[in-house]
């Protein structure tokens, strides 16, 4: 496999955009195939059976593309496909998934040897918050910390339509949702879904300045990083570097739109 081949980065629609923007920021020099499966979204509704079988087809068309690895931007997709391509493949692919330890971790001080009991909102979609993967992951964390999980889905469909601008209807949202918490009391909200991102802004309006806003990107792209790495397929320094946008919509609405997102 050549080290200048493409990362393939996929998505329910447009949220692993900024999965997309992270990548681009952090390994400048590797290509990047995106697609966006913006036709089917959203992954969060469906069930695991769907959202496995749109996973697999997106995957052959990275690897029909001669893709060195792909990155399943999407808590979703992980959450039901990630095992069954593991197997399937022998290209790394790397899943996403809450960064709920990150949360969990912030009541670790070193000057105090007891843990300081997080209370930590995990906003995702209704998918990844029942699915089995999710229910491990809070096992290791719930017996010492407060967790709420708040399926959002309304939160992937203004990003998918294109009103991420509209200030009144996302706080009207995002009110709705979390009003019915004591949010002076929250530690931390993670972001579950990687279109959740594109509203950290807006988490930051509505959250008083002592709660962190946490998302999983950063950490995702820096494993794409390291397991690169230990294969030798690192994109050399002297490649140049780029982005291909595609997506099962053909409409130039959501070309657009995902070029606006890419470069916000």
């Amino acid at each position: 496999m050549s080290s200048t081949a493409p990362i393939g980065v996929f998505d329910s629609g447009l949220g692993g955009i900024s999965v997309v923007r992270q990548l681009v920021r952090d390994m400048p020099h590797e290509r990047v195939l995106y697609f966006g499966d913006s036709a089917n979204a959203p992954y969060g509704v469906k069930s695991p059976e769907q959202v496995k079988a749109l996973s697999f087809a997106i995957v052959e068309r990275f690897v029909k593309q001669g893709a060195k690895a792909v990155v399943i931007a999407c808590n979703t997709a992980t959450s039901a496909a990630v095992n069954d391509l593991r197997e399937a493949y022998d290209i790394p692919i790397i899943g996403m998934e809450p960064a709920l330890k990150i949360a969990c971790d912030r009541g670790d001080v070193p000057s105090d040897p007891h843990h300081i009991p997080q209370r930590v909102i995990v906003a995702a979609t209704p998918l990844t918050l029942r699915e089995r993967k999710f229910a491990k992951l809070m096992d290791r964390f719930d017996s010492d910390n407060e967790i709420y999980k708040e399926p959002c889905p309304d939160l992937v469909e203004i990003v998918e339509s294109g009103r991420l601008g509209d200030h009144d209807l996302v706080m009207r949202t995002l009110h709705g949702y979390f009003d019915q918490y004591d949010l002076d009391r929250i530690d931390s909200v993670v972001l579950g879904c990687t279109h959740f991102v594109f509203y950290r802004d807006y988490f930051r309006e509505l959250l008083p300045e002592r709660a962190a806003v946490i998302d999983g990107n950063e950490g995702t792209v820096r494993h794409l990083g390291v397991v690169l790495e230990s294969l030798g397929h690192l994109a050399p320094e002297s490649a140049e570097g780029g982005v291909e946008l595609a997506n099962s919509d053909p409409s130039e609405r959501i070309a657009a739109l995902s070029r606006e997102l890419l470069h916000a």
